[in-house]
């Protein structure tokens, strides 16, 4: 789900490796082990793709020579270009194409990997899908949620030990705690889409 990410990151304003990589620790959060090993990868793969290419750093002219406005100054900031700088990454800014977008729907939309972590990802992004595609990703994780906390509460508690039992126990309030929290996310996604069809009924 990398892919996912960097997609769901670019889409949003093109970015460095660097930042890139600080973005991504940020949205998948620590376990996740977002590496410049990994990260680099991923990059060539989607833009070998199509899916991202090159984009000049904001506010740089063609070249990457910032625009200064003076003749003077631009000349400056060329002769500093120029200068060798041993042991630097090339600041190579990223940017997602058409396909790339399409991309980034198709795999936010892909119902066949919804674990933990996808589910989180998933949902920062959520905004993106249409308000039919985001009520029928909640639902499935409701589905999920439900079906874990059955399995649960039908887990034998008579033969473990008291520790055991407090961990089914503390299972069983989290995926309960979860499963309200889903439901409060429909019922506002359903209240907003009722709110949208009605101001498009009166306007």
């Amino acid at each position: 789900m990398l892919e996912l990410a960097v997609l769901g990151l670019l889409s949003e304003q093109p970015l460095h490796g660097y930042e890139l990589k600080k973005r991504l620790s940020e949205t998948l959060g620590p376990l996740w082990g977002i590496s410049f090993g990994s990260l680099y990868p991923a990059l060539r793969r989607l833009e070998r793709s199509g899916a991202i290419e090159a984009a000049d750093a904001p506010g740089a002219a063609p070249g990457g020579i910032v625009a200064t406005g003076s003749l003077k100054g631009d000349l400056a900031a060329a002769r500093l270009r120029r200068r060798p700088r041993s042991g630097l990454r090339t600041r190579k800014a990223y940017r997602v194409t058409e396909a790339g977008e399409q991309l980034f729907v198709e795999l936010l939309a892909d119902e066949t990997a919804d674990d933990e972590r996808t589910f989180a990802l998933k949902l920062s992004f959520c905004r993106h899908l249409g308000a039919a595609e985001r009520l029928a990703f909640l639902e499935r994780r409701r589905a999920q949620l439900t079906q874990r906390l059955a399995k649960t509460r039908r887990s034998p508690a008579r033969s473990t030990d008291r520790y055991t039992r407090s961990l089914l126990e503390h299972r069983a309030q989290s995926t309960q705690h979860d499963l309200t929290w889903i439901e409060e996310l429909i019922a506002q996604e359903r209240d907003a889409t009722l709110h949208d069809r009605t101001e498009g009924a009166t306007a």
